[in-house]
């Protein structure tokens, strides 16, 4: 199944309604009706195509929330292209990693963002790209001139996802068209998206969460969509009094931002609102009862990864159980496991297994890591959880040391592998600690040269990683502590 035809449904068949509004940081704002996006996608693609771009080549995106990622998705779409979107707050170091092994044909990006980029990348300006598509002639930029030779199925891939591992080597995901259409086609039914819908889109589109279900849903459903640049908890009042809403996607650092509000205002919103979608990482269930409590609205839970897309979901219309993550989506089959691979029954703690047409085809160029990820058929998530006996899951922790702060992964060997590369670390630990805030923090443990600078190290690590990667404290400590094999024993760790 191509994403195509499930596009089309808006693209298409509602080309004369309004579309999409983007509101700038700086507060201007534009809009398109869905055959706006449709013209537009189409003369981006006899761009790309003029530039050289076949199916099956990658082109990477490394921009903010705008329209052109929109129409650069769409277009990708139309040409069979496998995009490869790149977190904007990754530094150079990062960068450089997934441009060496994704090797795309080109990055679409803005001039200040191409000079994060290894010397020699070929880069596009997104505004260029813009500027060549509207002055293409029109019978150049058709559908029709596009699909020759262009025939996407289920098991074509469309995107390279980059998801950090626990060996601190960034892994693209490859996830298909049909990992998309899946996903899209069950959080659909799942959550009752429908034409009527107003979606508020504050989440990056460079990001799962932002993609695959936000946009995703917009598209397949046909609603409408307001997208801004990024979440701005100053402005995200001001936002849902002027759009009016019915659907919002956030990170749990989002929604303890909104409990700021006054409660007669966060009620009057709640008023026209039907849905409130928290993921990226675990929502406290204080905050759940708080929210409820001042919008009169229970956030749902759910539970995805970029290799599997989403999994498990609290019900739309039943109980929505804090602390747990719900139930299986449709198409999506989930087993609880122990070490050796057998079901555990329920009440005990166990490795989450998923199987599904919307579990990805493998990590790209990594054979091993691939054979390592499925075990028959089933997807081990590294996820530790329970299944209630009414069928409920709830995630206990991690079988790795993944740190998710504020939505974002952040694994540890990544951070301590740069840390021992500076001058006087002898060496690291980086451990995630609990944040009212973000959820966890990172925080470095070193043994250091005594003449070594911490304020040195944060300003190296600064420049190299993305600012929610750089550790919120650097603790000095004569030894890390260890098992006789050597193995980091982080649990025994002083508290910062």
């Amino acid at each position: 199944m191509s994403l195509l035809p499930l596009f089309d449904q808006a693209l298409l068949g509602r080309a004369d309604a309004p579309a999409l509004t983007f509101e700038r940081a700086d507060g201007t704002a534009d809009a398109s009706t869905f055959g706006d996006l449709e013209v537009r996608s189409n003369r981006l693609a006899a761009v790309l195509r003029g530039r050289g771009l076949i199916a099956g080549d990658r082109v990477a995106f490394f921009l903010v929330n705008r329209p052109e990622v929109i129409d650069l998705w769409l277009a990708g779409v139309k040409l069979g292209l496998i995009l490869v979107p790149i977190n904007v707050l990754y530094r150079e170091r990062e960068v450089a990693h997934i441009v060496g092994d994704a090797r795309p044909a080109a990055v679409v990006t803005t001039a200040a963002q191409a000079a994060l980029l290894p010397e020699g990348t070929v880069w596009w300006d997104v505004d260029g790209l813009a500027a060549d598509a509207v002055a293409l002639a029109p019978h150049l930029a058709t559908r029709d001139s596009l699909g020759a030779g262009v025939r996407c199925g289920s098991e074509t891939p469309l995107a390279l996802v980059y998801t950090s591992g626990t060996t601190g080597a960034s892994k693209g995901a490859i996830l298909t068209h049909g990992n998309f259409a899946a996903n899209g086609l069950a959080l659909r039914q799942a959550w009752g998206f429908s034409a009527a819908d107003r979606y508020l889109a504050v989440l990056p589109l460079f990001h799962v969460h932002g993609l695959a279900n936000g946009l995703h849903l917009w598209l397949f459903s046909g609603c409408h969509m307001r997208l801004v640049e990024r979440f701005e908890h100053e402005k995200a009042l001001a936002w849902f009094r002027d759009y009016r809403p019915t659907v919002f996607f956030g990170v749990p650092t989002m929604f303890v931002r909104l409990l700021d509000w006054p409660e007669a205002e966060a009620r009057e919103i709640a008023q026209g609102m039907r849905l409130f979608v928290s993921g990226s990482a675990p929502l406290p269930a204080p905050v759940l009862e708080a929210f409820r409590d001042r919008f009169g609205q229970v956030i749902l839970e759910r539970y995805g990864m970029t290799e599997t897309l989403m999994n498990v979901s609290n019900p739309y219309h039943g109980e929505r159980r804090a602390g747990t993550v719900g139930f299986p989506l449709p198409m999506t089959a989930v087993r609880i496991v122990d070490e050796l691979g057998a079901d555990v029954p329920d009440g005990t703690s166990g490795e989450l297994l998923v199987r599904g047409p919307h579990v990805c085809a493998g990590y790209w160029n990594r054979p091993e890591a691939t054979a390592v990820a499925f075990v028959d058929g089933w997807f081990r998530t590294g996820d530790i959880g329970v299944r209630a006996p009414d069928g409920y899951i709830t995630l206990e922790g991690r079988r790795s040391d993944l740190i998710i702060s504020g939505g974002f992964n952040i694994y540890p060997r990544e951070i301590e592998e740069l840390l021992a590369e500076l001058p006087g670390v002898r060496e690291a630990a980086v451990v995630g600690v609990k944040d009212p805030l973000r959820g966890e923090v990172p925080v470095a443990y070193l043994v250091a040269d005594t003449d070594c600078s911490m304020d040195a190290v944060d300003a190296a690590v600064r420049r190299q990683l993305a600012s929610f990667k750089v550790p919120r404290h650097y603790v000095r400590v004569d030894a890390l502590p260890r098992t006789a094999l050597g193995k980091v024993q982080r649990h025994l760790l002083p508290a910062p």
